[in-house]
């Protein structure tokens, strides 16, 4: 732990502001993820009936104004911690601000003082690399709020046999509603273009294994919703058909972009027993949906998207 953080820390002891102090140890500056034991602490205080959840929240906020890219990339990986972990009015208190994460214009600039008299640690040369990372997660995190704040819950904590229950159930007026909320989280979570190489410490490594949990979760949700869509697909009305044949073009595509994201869990030595397996959607079914719709009259259908 830096100097500064240690003062940090202790400043926060001194006025019994633990939850700051927590945030500051699991947040500092070493380069490796968030020690377990101050991000369990925090995680317990989520269930603490005399905790003020937006003060923790506020000191996460506040923490990604730390111009290192360590301390934000790991400010960003405690919070989506506790999003994954901790009490739900965590999540619910993220949901209902007005205020998310604001990283567009994040730049460690570090690597690049011009200083040679300082002797940069290596990491701190990955400074815009991982600039540009923090900003995407960040977007990514923002997204996972603003989508519980639509469905009224997260698609990556509810049990598995619950969802899958409510998602073939959704009638389409419905599903028109929940497959966007989907597709936005999955492309902003897909739109960070991880690589391999750039799982290169354990800050960006923890991250990649949340991201990871997340969209395991987040496509079996995807792929429930657009089961139930399918089988209501024949008996949609033309305008109906036609939005339900591009919610399945888009999802084909994403497809193909998960079967990536897992190839890198994969190349990463995550246990294959972990990693979904993915068919490539038939040809055949495109083309038969294709042809229902261009064929389909405008009598007989029973169901649309929208009300009229």
């Amino acid at each position: 732990m830096s100097v500064v953080d240690r003062v940090t820390a202790a400043r926060h002891v001194l006025t019994g502001d633990f939850i700051s102090k927590a945030v500051c140890k699991a947040t500092n500056h070493d380069i490796i993820s968030p020690k377990k034991k101050h991000v369990d602490y925090l995680i317990q205080c989520t269930h603490g009936q005399n905790v003020d959840i937006s003060v923790m929240v506020d000191t996460l906020y506040e923490r990604t104004n730390n111009t290192s890219w360590v301390v934000v990339c790991k400010t960003l990986v405690t919070h989506h911690q506790l999003l994954c972990y901790g009490n739900e009015r965590y999540v619910q208190h993220v949901a209902s601000r007005t205020a998310s994460f604001n990283l567009e214009t994040f730049l460690d600039r570090s690597g690049n003082q011009g200083d040679e008299s300082i002797n940069l640690p290596l990491y701190y040369c990955l400074g815009y690399d991982m600039s540009l990372f923090a900003r995407r997660y960040a977007k990514y995190l923002n997204a996972k709020s603003y989508s519980y704040r639509m469905m009224a819950y997260d698609f990556c904590r509810v049990e598995r046999g619950y969802v899958e229950r409510v998602l073939l159930g959704l009638d389409t007026l419905q599903l028109s509603k929940t497959l966007p909320a989907l597709e936005q989280q999955i492309d902003s979570l897909l739109g960070m273009e991880i690589t391999v190489g750039e799982l290169s410490n354990g800050v960006i490594s923890n991250a990649f294994f949340l991201l990871f949990k997340d969209l395991v979760r987040l496509f079996a949700c995807y792929n429930d919703a657009m089961i139930n869509l399918l089988e209501k697909y024949f008996d949609l009305s033309k305008k109906s058909c036609k939005d339900a044949l591009e919610f399945y073009k888009k999802f084909v595509v994403t497809m193909e972009k998960v079967k990536e994201f897992w190839k890198i869990a994969e190349d990463r030595g995550y246990d294959k027993g972990d990693i979904p397996y993915l068919n490539s959607a038939p040809a055949s079914l495109l083309e038969a949906l294709e042809n229902h719709f261009y064929g389909l009259d405008k009598k007989g259908a029973k169901y649309a998207f929208t009300q009229t």
